[in-house]
């Protein structure tokens, strides 16, 4: 998996890139934080639930069913985010789907379930060019910093380079009008 921290970095640009008045500050967190709401399955290892099982890690909670679950939510929650019911269930769906279509990028671990509950088989993108992040303390690591480079590549450049001539588009057609 990429880090938690790169995890965030899909929504927080996009929002940049759309401006606040589509992705109003409160909507654009709850989209950094959904984004990373994934890897609260690491919960699992602490019930003895393994990784391979569907509520292990990269199971169910890495599934397009529950970005929609959590899209959903973001509809209920739509007047405290600022945001029309179909806007906040899609922002955060998106942003929710952006993490397991991350993780499927990487080097390692089990592939993730994407089409559970219908299937439970754990899925890799054919390119997978970011290197993956070990789980806990591993992290602060000579492993960890060879990770957060990967990610700076193949993750934050990237997302950045693509968000940076959107938010320049939307900000010259605000001054225009």
């Amino acid at each position: 998996m990429p880090t938690v921290i790169s995890h965030a970095v899909v929504p927080l640009a996009l929002g940049w890139a759309l401006g606040p008045r589509r992705v109003d500050r409160r909507l654009l967190i709850a989209g950094a934080l959904a984004a990373m709401l994934p890897d609260a399955d690491v919960v699992a290892f602490k019930l003895g639930i393994a990784y391979a099982d569907d509520f292990g890690h990269r199971g169910a909670s890495h599934s397009f069913a529950f970005a929609a679950a959590v899209g959903a939510l973001g509809a209920l929650a739509s007047r405290w985010l600022r945001a029309p019911p179909l806007w906040a269930a899609v922002w955060l769906a998106l942003c929710v789907a952006s993490h397991p279509l991350l993780d499927a990028l990487t080097d390692g671990g089990l592939g993730v379930a994407l089409w559970w509950p219908w299937s439970d088989a754990r899925l890799f993108a054919p390119w997978r060019p970011i290197e993956v992040s070990p789980i806990g303390a591993g992290f602060f690591s000579l492993r960890g910093l060879k990770v957060l480079w990967s990610e700076l590549q193949w993750v934050w450049l990237p997302t950045l380079l693509l968000a940076a001539p959107l938010a320049w588009l939307a900000r010259s057609r605000k001054e225009a009008a």
